[in-house]
């Protein structure tokens, strides 16, 4: 009987993607035979997360109905969430994947377009930016051709962006500066306990980055791969400031710890 499984412990997320991913197939033009498709997420001892598999799960039923051309499943990876349209969305995190994708030997990587620049800093690997389904079709049976993307990570850190706040603007409290130069020259802790309010602790805080050194690239790698996890890259292929967080001072353990 004709029908759809997914097995491997996908989440439920994984579970509703196969309507998404059956809807998005027909509305590129294929039509589904009907028959019974079983989608097996290897291994099977580890648990499944996430929509970025939709991608990778269409394409696998593309080629077993022969709409796809046979290529080296082993050294392309996949990486996408599909809409009913066949687009394709971005997804959070895709930098630390594409990271661990270099790590196992992947050649190539065919992610959404929206999250270009962010991919394009591993440069060891292709990264094929594609918009919809429709053109991994193409892309993969050799009717299109899509150049990969890459960024000019040295020119990126040449150019760094600068902070609009400055430590020199900072006039009087010369005990607590010389306290925070001691703190960021040795990278070390600091805890600034004053009760009386309007003192500037904020504002002195605020302005430590202005004199640390530069990020170096392993630096900002860490810091970007944090913000992709978290959703915050906003099209930029890389981080190359030190991030501040000023949370509330009524803020519970558990918020604080997500916060950073």
């Amino acid at each position: 009987m004709p029908a759809w499984s997914i097995v491997g412990l996908p989440d439920t997320g994984i579970k509703e993607s196969k309507d998404r991913i059956k809807t998005a197939i027909k509305n590129c033009g294929v039509e589904l035979l009907s028959r019974k498709y079983v989608i097996n997420l290897s291994p099977a001892d580890v648990r499944k997360e996430g929509s970025g598999l939709e991608l990778a799960i269409a394409v696998a039923i593309l080629q077993s109905i022969g709409k796809i051309k046979s290529f080296n499943s082993e050294e392309v990876l996949f990486i996408g969430e599909l809409s009913l349209d066949g687009k394709i969305n971005k997804i959070n995190g895709i930098l630390p994947i594409c990271l661990e994708a270099l790590k196992l030997g992947i050649k190539k990587i065919i992610i959404p377009f929206e999250n270009g620049n962010e991919a394009s800093i591993v440069k060891e690997v292709e990264v094929i930016p594609v918009k919809n389904l429709n053109e991994v079709i193409n892309y993969l049976n050799n009717k299109i051709k899509i150049d990969s993307i890459q960024s000019n990570i040295s020119e990126m850190f040449n150019n760094q962006i600068k902070s609009n706040l400055d430590f020199s603007e900072v006039k009087g409290q010369e005990s607590i500066k010389r306290a925070l130069e001691i703190a960021a020259a040795g990278r070390s802790q600091l805890f600034i306990n004053w009760f009386t309010t309007a003192l500037g602790k904020t504002m002195m805080a605020k302005r430590i980055n202005t004199i640390l050194p530069n990020l170096t690239f392993k630096e900002a790698l860490e810091i970007t791969k944090i913000h992709s996890v978290a959703g915050k890259i906003n099209g930029e292929s890389i981080i190359t400031q030190r991030p501040f967080i000023s949370p509330h001072h009524t803020v519970s353990a558990a918020s604080l710890i997500r916060r950073r």
